[in-house]
């Protein structure tokens, strides 16, 4: 098949489920196009980009000026450049009529510049729904042709709700060809906004459980506790309160060392966080880290935290990849009752989950891990057999190949069953 990616930006280090995806359709045999804005921070990549020499195959926006004065200056020369490739799809791109601000401001004529060479895809896939929207207009223009898929993920069905209206999605439930959810709790959400639930799935993100090596935890000969959180800084992971967690549990328990992995926003505060609760010795900002660097981190870990919670904005969480990592790895791990985190976290079988926002909770579950060492290699092997059934991503790609198959196939009628995992068209895990 030929497949069109569109996304946010791309490379992204923290969207390593949107690279799986991608390379899994490459090494599938498909030919895959990506279509994104260019990062803004390419330090770290992941060395599958360069392996599947992903930029080769990336078409960038090209980068649209606050200037409104450059903005239209630079805007007509990509117009007279560009407009013998395909001038229908430039004069409707300008259609103010029509499409009003989106063309007026000239962020569709910029928008639709790579699209000007592209041949007809058997599907278009937009990771998260706000380019689904984008996908639809594209469409529409004729600057894109192929079956329309739209993967939800998170914010894009939980902020950009609360910041758009519950009504965003109205016209692309109906020109949308399929939809896939990463979890149930997303799906039906999709659902009551009036999405046909004959037209989406749970399709959950996929981690490559071979790279996550399981290894039995077991208290380390200097009796340090090593716990750790991989995650952006921001608001919806709720780090803060695995901080403030650490903070209460340093009282009982001295000889701990809480690593956060990751980088955003929040870092200043965070850090001003850590100082404030004199806890600056036990808790450290890692940054950002590759895969490679992560697993190394979390080999030496002991315990997992990941504190979502849903956020002043309606941010909420899906089951997170980072989670899914640690499990992988053998880690008892605290969650909490937010998005779909307890569809991977069984609660007291693989680890704990406690409600939004609470500290007390999360130190509680802590002492008692502590306290009890002996349940680390149990709960751990009940979370790595739970990704594995779950959340391979080489099953999921397959899975992923047979969802496109049966897209192009069935047209709007109902997915059938997948072989594959035996499950049925409203529910694929």
């Amino acid at each position: 098949m030929r497949i069109a990616i569109i996304a946010g930006r791309f490379p992204v280090i923290s969207e390593t489920f949107i690279l799986n995806q991608i390379t899994g359709l490459i090494a599938r045999g498909h030919e895959v196009h990506i279509y994104a804005k260019k990062p803004e921070n390419v330090s770290k990549v992941h060395p599958n980009v360069e392996k599947y020499q992903l930029l080769q195959q990336t078409h960038y926006i090209p980068a649209i000026p606050e200037n409104y004065i450059w903005r239209f200056l630079l805007g007509m020369i990509l117009l007279l450049v560009n407009f013998p490739k395909a001038p229908l799809v430039i004069l409707r791109s300008l259609n103010f009529v029509k499409y009003r601000k989106r063309a007026l401001s000239l962020r569709l004529l910029y928008e639709v510049i790579p699209f000007l060479k592209s041949q007809p895809y058997d599907i278009i896939h937009c990771q998260f729904g706000l380019f689904g929207l984008h996908g639809m207009l594209y469409k529409d223009i004729g600057a894109i042709k192929g079956k329309l898929v739209t993967s939800f993920r998170g914010f894009d069905i939980s902020k950009y709700l609360q910041e758009s209206g519950e009504d965003v999605y109205n016209l692309l439930f109906v020109r949308g060809d399929f939809f896939l959810t990463n979890c149930n709790f997303f799906r039906q959400r999709a659902i009551k906004l009036g999405c046909d639930e004959n037209k989406i799935v749970v399709h959950g993100s996929g981690i490559d459980c071979n790279k996550f090596p399981f290894k039995a935890r077991q208290l380390s000969p200097d009796g340090k506790i090593r716990i750790a959180t991989t995650g952006r800084l921001v608001e919806k992971k709720g780090i803060e309160y695995g901080i403030r967690a650490i903070a209460k549990l340093a009282k009982k328990h001295a000889n701990i060392e809480y690593n956060i992995i990751g980088d955003g926003i929040l870092k200043e505060h965070l850090q001003q966080l850590i100082e404030n609760l004199d806890i600056a010795d036990k808790v450290k900002l890692l940054g950002w880290k590759n895969q490679p660097e992560i697993i190394e981190i979390l080999n030496q870990t002991h315990i997992f935290i990941a504190p979502s919670i849903t956020a002043v904005d309606g941010n909420q969480d899906a089951p997170v990849n980072t989670l899914k990592e640690a499990m992988a790895m053998g880690l008892p791990v605290i969650g909490t009752r937010h998005g779909g985190i307890p569809e991977l976290i069984e609660d007291g079988i693989s680890g704990f989950l406690v409600a939004e926002r609470d500290a007390d909770a999360i130190t509680e579950k802590l002492s008692y891990f502590i306290e009890h060492p002996e349940i680390w290699e149990q709960m751990g092997r009940a979370g790595r057999v739970h990704v594995e059934q779950h959340y391979d991503m080489n099953m999921l790609n397959d899975e992923l190949v047979a969802i496109y198959q049966q897209v192009l196939m069935n047209n709007s009628q109902p997915l059938s069953e997948f072989s594959n995992n035996s499950v049925s068209p409203k529910y694929v895990s």
